[in-house]
């Protein structure tokens, strides 16, 4: 149902390094790009994030209470991509863990203050 998810940078190289490497470790490359706009996935049919400079030209900010979730396909790579956040500057919002039986996940912010969760359902 979801075909893509953009958020807003005001450094658009410093974002689309940071993605790059994150985005990696679930196995997504840059599918779509263009002069102020970045978009990776694992294919060009598939969902992607974005990153995107405002059109309006007004700086860009984060939602409060807006949280983009990634999924991954087990709990060691909630980890490693949480890890990986934190070693590229992302801000802790709660470390990857178990949130209940079946659900784990890691919470962080990107180099614009923009909120992600990396998770795994299942057991």
């Amino acid at each position: 149902m979801i075909g893509y998810v953009t958020l807003g940078t005001n450094d658009l190289a410093r974002a689309g390094a940071f993605y790059d490497a994150l985005l990696t470790e679930l196995k997504a490359t840059r599918v779509m790009e263009m002069d102020g706009f970045i978009a990776w996935g694992n294919s060009p049919t598939s969902p992607m994030l974005s990153v995107i400079r405002p059109y309006d030209k007004n700086p860009a900010t984060f939602g409060n209470g807006t949280m983009i979730a990634l999924l991954a396909d087990s709990r060691a790579t909630v980890d490693r991509v949480y890890r990986k956040a934190i070693e590229l500057g992302a801000k802790d919002e709660g470390p990857a863990g178990p949130r209940s039986d079946t659900y784990y996940a890691g919470y962080f912010r990107d180099l614009d203050g923009n909120k992600l969760n990396v998770f795994y359902s299942g057991n």
